[in-house]
């Protein structure tokens, strides 16, 4: 109408048949028609209002849900939460760091290391230089290490069948150290046991118990360790079958750990009897034996994350432990 050209210049134009602009002018509406029609297809889908303005799309809905951030799941709050909380609080190591002539089962021989590679001559690499690579040869139960039930029991569970949430516990430990002080053949008892329920409850299911003995003190002069007397007998501490079947079987724990290199005690070994070691593994639990920093730890309220290699069928390995304290 006259009164839309009288407001647009551009279409008044058009009318008169003026070619330099007219070109431009139908570019201009076909353009404007089709980002149209395509926003109103988009909008129409996702948008509860619309309105054409001035041959303009003004939305006034919200955008469409496949473009908004993706909401986190509750379960991924929570565990970062939890990590907030843990980040905060101390870790403590409870592994010794291996090496050749560390104390160990009197029956294994020593580890031995090659350097293969070294970052340059002086390093005395066998096969080249350009980078530091070692060759470790140690048996499985070497430094703090992982016992699996395969040890001690043919066609059970080997290391690489120990599953991940079989790793990480709420952790007890019995402090026995002052008794095992006075008697290095000290056992611990279920009065033991019974006394640190009397002041935590009961061993609850699913934790990781060590027996505190501060026998790791004595690392690494491996003649402490076994402490053999004149006859040649060990003298260390250790576990009772009345004991470890109350905790395997009544209070349901994952696993048991101790700071010397048996869970029988010395005067057992000597007479080759393994017998509550082959009870626990039996049971189809593994264990952690030599551990270290035991001292360091509460009694109760933290946790323990025991982890080690996956070698295929492995009988045992070096474990690599520590606990969050509370």
């Amino acid at each position: 109408s006259e009164q839309d050209m009288e407001q647009d210049p551009l279409l008044r134009e058009w009318s008169e048949g003026r070619p330099c602009r007219r070109g431009n002018l139908a570019l201009g509406l076909i353009f404007g028609a089709a980002v149209g029609l395509l926003m109103g297809v988009v909008v129409g889908r996702h948008a509860q209002s619309a309105t054409l303005l001035s041959g303009a799309w003004e939305v006034t809905a919200p955008l469409p849900p496949t473009l908004s951030p993706p909401a986190r799941p509750e379960n991924t709050k929570s565990l970062l939460g939890a990590w907030d909380v843990i980040k905060t609080k101390e870790f403590v190591d409870l592994t010794h760091a291996f090496s050749p002539g560390i104390p160990s089962w009197p029956g294994f021989p020593t580890e031995k290391r090659r350097t293969l590679y070294s970052i340059d001559a002086s390093g005395g690499g066998e096969l080249g230089t350009g980078f530091w690579a070692e060759e470790f040869c140690h048996v499985g139960q070497w430094g703090t290490h992982v016992d699996p039930p395969a040890h001690f029991v043919k066609g059970m569970r080997t290391v690489d069948e120990i599953r991940p949430k079989e790793m990480m516990m709420p952790l007890v430990v019995i402090d026995v150290h002052d008794k095992v002080a006075a008697d290095p053949d000290y056992v611990l008892s279920m009065d033991d046991v019974k006394e640190w329920e009397g002041r935590h409850g009961k061993v609850p299911e699913g934790s990781f118990v060590i027996m505190r003995t501060d026998w790791s003190k004595r690392w690494p002069d491996a003649d402490s360790m076994t402490n053999k007397d004149s006859n040649g007998i060990p003298h260390y501490p250790g576990w009772t079958q009345e004991t470890l079947t109350y905790l395997y079987e009544e209070c349901k724990i994952m696993a048991s750990g101790h700071e010397t290199t048996d869970t029988d005690p010395g005067f057992a070994t000597a007479k080759d009897d393994y017998t509550l070691e082959t009870y626990i593994l039996g049971t189809d639990h593994y264990q952690i034996e030599l551990l270290n920093n035991v001292d360091k730890l509460p009694e109760w309220g933290a946790l323990i994350v025991a982890s080690f290699p996956k070698p295929r069928h492995g009988s045992g390995f070096p474990a690599r432990v520590f606990a969050i304290l509370p």
